[in-house]
């Protein structure tokens, strides 16, 4: 399997060449570099302390904006004890959370404080948004990720409290829906991304899916306001 060790220079490898899904290793987490791999259905995904490895899966969990799915008991239980969903207004702090929530079965976490920096440079530049989830004042729940042009790329999310990031992804995807997005990118299919409706697609599906996304008007800036 070919990993290609990428230089100073802002380029990719085609990602269809990640025949396992891992494509190449090192350059950095500038703002440019990060951008150029959104745009190509790339993602850096490593711990601490291992190079910077970038991913192209051969699959990807994929959602249709408007088309996700909360059991009954979920709606039923938002219905009953709503959250207040707000947008970029403490996207450190979602990031901070969603990188020191422990996690079943992960003995660390993959957002490095090298990682946080970035996506934090992202946010200020307009491309990278968190969705909110408050109750009495206080963040509760959450996730975050890029956007660019009609496609969302959700990276984490977390919850401090029962549904509270269900309640997040709901607000996601209404907006992404009332907005005209075309994909809400999972990354890596699992059966929990299964349940709110992900459908797993190949990579030269997803590619080209996410091709007509980017043909859309994007939404660069804050979302605090609609």
């Amino acid at each position: 399997m070919p990993v290609f060790r990428l230089t100073r220079q802002l380029v990719f490898p085609d990602p269809e060449l990640a025949e396992d899904g891992l494509l190449a290793t090192g350059g950095d987490l500038s703002l440019e570099r990060l951008l150029l791999a959104y745009r190509s259905g790339i993602f850096p995904w490593y711990g601490q302390g291992d190079p910077i490895l970038w991913w192209s899966p051969p699959a990807r969990a994929l959602l249709r904006p408007g088309l996700l799915h909360l059991s009954a008991r979920t709606r039923r239980s938002l219905r009953q004890h709503p959250f207040e969903i707000r947008f970029d207004s403490d996207f450190e702090a979602v990031i901070q959370h969603c990188a020191g929530v422990p996690r079943p079965g992960q003995g660390g976490t993959w957002i490095t404080p090298g990682m946080q920096n970035a996506y934090v440079a992202l946010h200020r530049a307009g491309f990278a948004h968190s969705v909110e989830a408050w109750r009495e004042g206080q963040l509760r729940g959450g996730l975050y990720g890029v956007s660019l042009g009609g496609a969302f790329f959700g990276e984490s999310m977390f919850s401090l409290e029962p549904e509270a990031s269900r309640a997040a992804l709901a607000g996601l995807d209404a907006r992404l829906s009332a907005w005209g997005f075309r994909l809400l990118d999972g990354q890596l299919p699992h059966e929990g991304l299964k349940g709110y409706g992900f459908q797993e697609v190949g990579r030269t599906l997803f590619l080209k899916e996410l091709a007509q996304a980017l043909l859309v008007e994007g939404r660069v800036g804050s979302w605090s306001v609609p």
